[in-house]
């Protein structure tokens, strides 16, 4: 099918002009624009599904997505069980070309292809074939074209190399290995003489150097640069040096003074004219987008941007949605780049391949550091290949603000004879680091343990960044044991960030499968914040709170509270009285939409520079004398919420005396029924039957039938034994049922009272334990029957030991879901239903029988809701220890570990619990109410 084709003069990328001026660089679109915009080419697949006829295939694509080929992981290569898919995919594709481009120099350019590419236009050759998946390429093709006639173009792109190192560092890799045009094509038509290349050094105090790379010098000309910014205003006088005939490389130096400068809490850019003229002619304009800002490593000391000592908060991204592989679009990036900074970030790491263009023009106007990564995953690029691929790399980013740091490889993916070449050409000396070694001034280890390391890291003599910190297989990593690596590093002045590995699970679409499958390959994609479509998992909420650059002091709110709170700043660039603060102190009711909000307001943002803390007064006028709890939040400077905070201002024997003022009414005589194994207490719609031999209970029925809460109480977590129990009508009407055990808890009395309400207090902790995963009392209710929770506590998402920020008091409620974190990828819901809750004030069980009420007066209780499913490849420490019973009460839980360790080596937050009294102290025991009557 033949195609007009549109010329596209765009003002950013993909190669950066101003539309409307003389002379600019044009680009044409041979393929859509991204994954949302593509193009149809004639397509001709030679192995896998579909293959050996010419069909149609949109491009950009990766064509497994598509139908095409063989799907491959990484790892495939070594399992000789699984077919590793080396198909070729062919594309043809027609295309007009003007009478009036003859006499320019027309480029035809690949933002990315995998991997090895052979181009031919009209039958001819175009040049070398291209090797590495990753990386822009481009041939000049001024004479193969016909001219005010149709040309063809056709591609042979196969999906593993001729050259071996590149499928070591690319294909034998721990992610998914995909084929195809994965990225834009166009054509680059440029005037007869031109600028080839325009690098741009703009430093923060407004000076700047420009390499210009010229075509050709036949005759003296003149190269000028202007600056503009976003709004078109001339910033300055132009600054113009005159080039003699003969000359192919023109240095410009100058300097702007009004500039402000670039990062990314204040991402300011500017437009940056370059004209090539002969005499008043203009023969060529580029302009480039750009951020002025200053990057140093200094050694021993840290990074530096602007002058400001940079703390690097970031996580691994790769390329990646599901339905579309590697090949992404606007809406792919801006969404990814917008939970990031929701999540506090400041930093991201290009894991393990250059990213989309597209997506550092975003960091560079949203405001991200990028590390921009050379591929290796942990075998690199041989001294063929890979000078090659590191200058095409900085080529085409080397004028991206958000870009400080460039990573040669990962993991081992290196060849240290090729790093001269980005000394070679990239004009600004950005730091070059290697992840996962201590080389260049920079210590990069990964997945360190807690107490890593001698002579390294906080022991060290050198900044220290882990570049994949905290593998978040499933539900572990992340947000789980980073309040502890933090506060530890921060003890150092070395410290200089982190990378969490991994943004999100890259599960890929299966359409080689009847049904719709996601596919993680077992463990070894599913490591995500978020889930493959973006989904919060828990660690979300708990890294934007650690990582909020507005931090609250350790405060206790009571009633009587002052009002005080100490606020530090933990922005780089940013004082806090450019930010907004605002407060209330709400009444809470027994639905999170029955909430009173009885105070609020905003206070004066106090003055605070980066790193200092300040004092503020919040005038409360008596809204917490009546209030449950009180909430202040942060905002930045840009609008955006940093972090809302929370308190209870109650303590949970008050909300439960409050509580019980309505439901402990009424007033009937109990009756009792006993039999040689149990004695059933009865009153009003309820009967109660307890076991004579322990205590627990045997059955529970109401006016509407048979309430399956059973089988507790039975401590949990330690030895125990029963050693007697006893029963009696009180004095006051209501009935008593006392168990004594040998070891926790000492007595367990259960009280019947008249209302129908059932009381349990279980004694609290007496003798020494250690070396815990949970403590506490269990019972048992058919998770079958469950259908929903409403409760006030910490939530609305699952806790473990080391990972209980990002939480907040309040009244919650979810139906019941079975999801799997990292592997339930068909029906993802968050949040999971089951596991660990925090800070139990009360809950309601929603159920097919009817509803079930517990109310605590117990502090700081967790609260165990069933058991969620283990994963199919569990590893490391991803799958904690739960109690036997289905419903449990909890001094004390499981912290969660990673992929690569056990709790046992991330920190004091993730240690087994202990325990020990002294005689006369006055601890907490486990107060309960049940509500089991008919609602």
């Amino acid at each position: 099918m033949r195609l007009k084709l549109l010329l596209l003069l765009i003002s950013i990328p993909l190669f950066t002009t101003i539309q409307g001026f003389a002379q600019p660089t044009e680009i044409v679109y041979l393929s859509g624009t991204d994954a949302d915009n593509t193009v149809e080419w004639d397509f001709f697949c030679t192995d896998g599904r579909n293959s050996n006829s010419w069909t149609k295939i949109a491009v950009p694509s990766n064509w497994e997505l598509q139908g095409f080929g063989t799907y491959n992981y990484g790892h495939d290569w070594s399992n000789e069980n699984i077919k590793l898919g080396k198909e070729h995919g062919l594309y043809k594709h027609e295309f007009e070309v003007p009478r009036s481009w003859k006499g320019k120099t027309i480029n035809i350019v690949f933002d990315g292809s995998m991997t090895d590419t052979k181009v031919k236009i009209n039958g001819k050759s175009a040049g070398e074939m291209h090797q590495g998946g990753f990386y822009r390429f481009k041939y000049d093709i001024s004479k193969l074209l016909k001219y005010g006639q149709t040309n063809l173009l056709e591609v042979d792109v196969a999906k593993h190399s001729a050259n071996e190192s590149i499928n070591r560092a690319e294909r034998q890799a721990d992610f998914w290995i995909f084929g195809g045009i994965f990225r834009p094509v166009v054509l680059e038509v440029l005037p007869e003489v031109h600028m080839s290349r325009t690098a741009i050094d703009p430093k923060a105090d407004g000076s700047f150097n420009v390499l210009i790379d010229l075509n050709e010098s036949k005759s003296d000309l003149s190269a000028t640069v202007e600056l503009f910014d976003l709004g078109g205003n001339e910033i300055g006088t132009p600054v113009q040096v005159e080039i003699e005939k003969g000359k192919q490389e023109v240095w410009v130096s100058g300097k702007f003074s009004t500039i402000k400068a670039w990062n990314p809490e204040w991402p300011t850019l500017y437009n940056m004219k370059i004209s090539l003229k002969k005499g008043s002619d203009v023969l060529h304009e580029v302009t480039e987008r750009i951020g002025f800002r200053t990057v140093e490593l200094r050694k021993h000391d840290g990074f530096y941007v602007n002058g400001e000592k940079v703390l690097f908060k970031g996580v691994n991204r790769h390329s990646f949605w599901p339905e579309t592989g590697r090949s992404l679009s606007d809406r792919n990036h801006i969404m990814d780049i917008n939970l990031m900074k929701e999540m506090n970030m400041n930093a991201v790491r290009c894991s393990h391949y250059p990213p989309d263009k597209r997506f550092l023009d975003l960091c560079d106007s949203l405001g991200l550091f990028v590390l921009d990564e050379v591929t290796g995953w942990q075998q690199g690029y041989d001294t063929i290949v890979g000078p090659k691929l590191i200058k095409e790399t900085i080529l085409r980013d080397e004028n991206h603000a958000s870009v400080v740091i460039f990573d040669h490889g990962n993991e081992g993916g290196w060849d240290f004879r090729n790093e001269k070449t980005f000394h070679e050409y990239d004009i600004q000396k950005r730091p070059i680091i290697y992840p996962w070694l201590l080389r260049n001034g920079a210590d990069t280890h990964h997945y360190p343990q807690f107490d890593y390391a001698i002579g390294r890291y906080i022991y060290g003599n050198d900044p220290f960044m882990p570049t994949e910190l905290l593998h978040g297989l499933y539900d572990g990593g992340h947000g789980a044991g980073l309040e502890d690596y933090w506060r530890n590093y921060q003890t150092s002045p070395l410290h200089a960030g982190g990378f969490l590995w991994v943004f999100v699970d890259e599960a890929v679409l299966r359409t080689d499968k009847p049904e719709t499958v996601y596919d993680g390959d077992g463990n070894h994609a599913p490591d995500g914040i978020l889930g493959p479509h973006r989904e919060k998992e828990a660690s979300f909420y708990t890294i934007k709170e650690i990582w909020s650059p507005v931090q609250v002091e350790p405060v206790a709110i009571v009633k009587s509270w002052n009002g005080r709170l100490f606020l530090s700043n933990k922005y780089i660039y940013t004082n806090l009285n450019q930010c907004t603060f605002k407060w209330e102190a709400v009444k809470t009711g027994l639905s999170p939409e029955d909430e009173k909000q009885l105070g609020s307001g905003t206070i004066e943002s106090p003055d605070a520079k980066p790193g200092e803390t300040a004092q503020v007064e919040i005038a409360l006028n008596n809204s917490l004398e009546n209030a449950d709890v009180f909430r202040f939040t942060a905002i930045g400077p840009h609008g955006e919420e940093l972090y809302s905070w929370s308190w209870p201002v109650i303590q949970p024997a008050d909300k439960a005396k409050e509580l019980l003022a309505e439901l402990n009414t009424g007033s009937s005589e109990i009756s009792l029924k006993e039999t040689e194994k149990s004695v059933t207490a009865s009153v009003a719609d309820v009967a109660i039957e307890f076991s004579k031999a322990d205590g627990t209970l045997l059955s529970v029925k109401n006016g509407k039938g048979n309430v399956s809460f059973t089988g507790g109480p039975v401590a949990t977590g330690v030895e125990h034994e029963v050693t007697g129990t006893e029963w009696k009508m009180n004095e006051d009407g209501s009935f008593g049922f006392e168990i004594t055990n040998k070891n926790y808890p000492r007595k367990i009395t259960w009280t019947l009272e008249k209302s129908g309400l059932l009381k349990l207090v279980a004694n609290p902790l007496r003798d020494r334990v250690s070396d815990v995963d949970f403590v506490g009392i269990s019972f048992n209710y058919p998770e079958i029957k469950c259908t929903g929770v409403k409760w006030m506590g910490s939530g609305p998402y699952r806790v473990w030991k080391n990972r209980l920020k990002g939480n907040e008091i309040g009244v919650w409620e979810k139906e019941y879901n079975n999801t799997i974190t990292g592997e339930s990828f068909e029906n993802m819901v968050y949040p999971e239903f089951k596991g660990y809750h925090a800070s139990l004030f009360w809950a309601t069980l929603e159920t097919t029988e009817s509803p079930v009420t517990i109310i605590s007066e117990t502090p700081n209780l967790y609260f165990q809701l069933f058991k969620p499913a283990k994963p199919q490849h569990v590893a490391g420490g991803t799958y904690p220890a739960f109690p036997e019973g289905d419903i449990s009460f909890l001094y004390e839980i499981p912290a969660i570990g990673t992929k690569f360790y056990q709790t046992d080596r991330l920190g004091p937050g993730a240690k087994k619990g202990m325990f020990s009294e002294r005689r006369g102290d006055e601890s907490y025991p486990i107060t309960l109410w049940f509500d089991f009557r008919a609602k």
